[in-house]
């Protein structure tokens, strides 16, 4: 399954030169993250009552280009293993245009379901079988 989350660059995003700061894109990352989530029916306000957190373990970047202020991107997420108590998504940064997308950036996201406690547990079976069908 994959899904795209619109983002617009504002003045907070960026550098002093306009150009959104490297870190932002991880913050592009999870929101999206968090509407897909959402978009499948989990909302991370209800998961966390229940004791069901989602935590990054392990991120990483490749910068292409950069994206500046008031550009219009989309911000892809892609399952692309499902474990027990983890999974790893694909993601990446496009700005949108007229006539073309351009990618800017790529990342990988391996994520690990946490109790409230802080540890590791089963994602449960209802979200494991949304995110395969």
């Amino acid at each position: 399954m994959s899904f795209r989350w619109p983002v617009r660059v504002y003045y907070e995003d960026t550098d002093a030169g306009g150009i959104v700061y490297y870190a932002n894109y991880l913050n592009f990352f999870e929101r999206a993250r968090t509407e897909w989530l959402r978009k499948i029916g989990f909302n991370q306000e209800v998961l966390r009552q229940q004791g069901i957190l989602f935590v990054v373990r392990d991120v990483s970047a490749k910068y292409r280009r950069s994206a500046r202020l008031d550009d219009e991107l989309e911000v892809s997420v892609q399952v692309e293993k499902l474990g027990k108590a983890s999974f790893n998504i694909s993601q990446s940064v496009y700005r949108i245009g007229d006539e073309k997308e351009e990618l800017l950036v790529n990342g990988y996201v391996s994520v690990a379901c946490i109790d409230s406690s802080g540890s590791p547990r089963a994602i449960p079976a209802d979200i494991i079988n949304t995110i395969n069908n």
